[in-house]
């Protein structure tokens, strides 16, 4: 897929030397500038177009940021592999109108048995309207993302990645493998767990290499459902990681152990699975016709640093796991969801001085945390008698509510809160899709603008308003007077007290305009 061309709006302070335009495509040959500088042509260059860069370039363009995304990849991924969006990424979704959209493409099931593939159903009344799990193609998934971030302006070029860069106090000149050179304000890599940008920016990588591989893949198996159903619960209670799961008419999702199977270096095969199904299972239960095959190992890393000046990191380039629980896409996508606002703001001129930096402060142990559940549960799914002895004895605390909550909520990042300052419980933490006067609360961020709930109906958001939206006597669900959300749904400041709120709208949002 390529994009639609465009000319690129003027920078946001008016320095551009040259803009972009039509005709640079395909090629994007910059002309000498003199003194060995790169026109300054975007504001951000995105090095990847995967979930997490795309769902950047939208959040970027949703505040007129002119954004470039490089993607090595000629054309999107063909092979068909099914994803999960946990509940969070559905909220981002329908806080952005793309909801609906995505739906069509999707299938629905509970939310539940994500932890260690431990099957308990999903509590009572979890706090959320989107309450559950879609399993979608991952080609749609990125398909659709990269569409809304052209439908906004952004411009997506293929075949190319960053082979260097080099930053300064103005900007990142950065040159592409086909070996045009561009001038941008921020560079941020979104390409993955060998990104390249993070290599040239020298940002550490620590972590545990990967000791043991798994097979992967969707395949049509040959037996009845029962039958399956049936041999898997048998195996399963004393090798781990291995599964079948359905996902439609006779497709199944298939986990199984690859020890012994083939180079490592090479791609799986069908007859791999077959031989591991069969030395485990007794049966290769007739399976056939691959969507997809592929192999992952349980390495776990976690960059050392988001962010150095002018070049940003996220997604897997800056944090690689195992993808037990379905982690992996939605933490990219959550990533950028909290960077684009803010770096948005950085560019337009109205960031507060260490806005930027809350990335990594509030993100970093996000991903922390994600790595340690991960890293346990890949005990869990351990056939030796310690962590099965483990297992059983989490089986029997997670019939405890407070316990399975506990960990839907983890694995589904609804649980995540912020560390805004002491205050009420909700503060730092996301406000649900609760019902407005105006309909659903999350159909007024689809602008990616603050919002200011005000039930008192004597507040302000005055000065902010080129950037704060102000909603009065919203809904009687509250039972706090006001809340004040970033774009990002995250209640930055509870009250009624219009000084209080100033300074919390000065803190987030910048010194007010006029």
């Amino acid at each position: 897929m390529h994009s639609p061309q465009f000319t690129a709006e003027p920078s946001s302070n008016g320095t551009v030397e040259r803009d972009f335009t039509a005709g640079d495509v395909p090629g994007l040959r910059s002309p000498a500038s003199g003194a060995d500088r790169a026109p300054l042509t975007f504001d951000v260059i995105i090095a990847g177009c995967g979930p997490t860069g795309a769902m950047l370039a939208a959040e970027l363009r949703l505040h007129d940021v002119r954004v470039l995304v490089v993607e090595k990849e000629t054309e999107p991924k063909s092979f068909v592999r099914i994803v999960g969006l946990h509940v969070r990424s559905l909220e981002l979704m329908a806080m952005r109108g793309l909801l609906d959209r995505v739906l069509q493409h999707g299938r629905q099931r509970p939310a539940g048995g994500f932890f260690a593939a431990i099957p308990k159903p999903a509590p009572e009344g979890l706090d959320s309207a989107h309450a559950y799990l879609l399993g979608i193609p991952q080609p749609v998934i990125e398909r659709l993302l990269e569409e809304h971030a052209i439908e906004l302006g952004a411009q997506v070029l293929r075949d190319r990645a960053v082979a260097g860069f080099e930053q300064d106090d103005e900007g990142v000149t950065v040159e592409l493998s086909g070996g045009e050179r561009l001038r941008s304000r921020y560079l941020v890599g979104c390409d993955g767990a060998r990104s390249t940008v993070r290599k040239l920016l020298g940002v550490g990588f620590p972590g545990e290499p990967s000791r043991t591989d798994t097979l992967m893949g969707e395949m049509k198996v040959g037996v009845p459902r029962e039958e399956v159903a049936a041999k898997v619960a048998e195996i399963g209670k004393t090798h781990r990681p291995f599964w079948l799961r359905p996902f439609g008419e006779e497709v199944y999702s298939v986990v199984v152990p690859a020890a012994g199977v083939s180079d490592r270096a090479e791609p799986p095969t069908l007859e791999d699975f077959k031989q591991r199904l069969r030395t485990i299972a007794g049966t290769d239960f007739g399976v056939h016709s691959p969507r997809w095959l592929s192999r992952f190992g349980d390495a776990t890393r976690l960059a050392e640093r988001y962010r150095v000046g002018r070049v940003l990191l996220a997604g897997d380039a800056a944090h690689i796991h195992p993808p037990i629980g379905g982690q992996g896409l939605n933490l990219g996508v959550q990533d950028a969801f909290n960077l684009g606002w803010k770096l948005a703001a950085q560019i337009r001129g109205w960031a507060p001085e260490t806005l930027l930096d809350t990335y990594q402060a509030e993100r970093h142990p996000v991903a922390e945390d994600v790595l340690d559940n991960t890293r346990a549960q890949v005990q869990l799914l351990s056939a030796e008698p310690g962590p099965q002895a483990v297992r059983r004895l989490l089986t029997e605390l997670m019939d405890f509510d407070e316990v399975n909550r506990h960990l839907i909520e983890k694995i589904t990042a609804i649980g995540i809160r912020y560390d805004f300052g002491e205050g009420p419980d909700l503060l730092g933490r996301r406000l649900r899709d609760i019902d407005v006067r105006q309909g659903h609360l999350y159909g007024l961020l689809h602008r990616g603008r603050g919002l200011l709930l005000d039930r008192t109906e004597r507040l302000t958001a005055g000065g902010w308003s080129d950037r704060v939206d102000h909603l009065a006597d919203p809904t009687a669900v509250l039972d706090v007077p006001c809340v004040l959300l970033r774009p990002d749904g995250h209640v930055a400041w509870i009250g009624d007290d219009q000084q209080d709120l100033d300074d919390h709208l000065s803190r987030w949002f910048g010194k007010p305009s006029g």
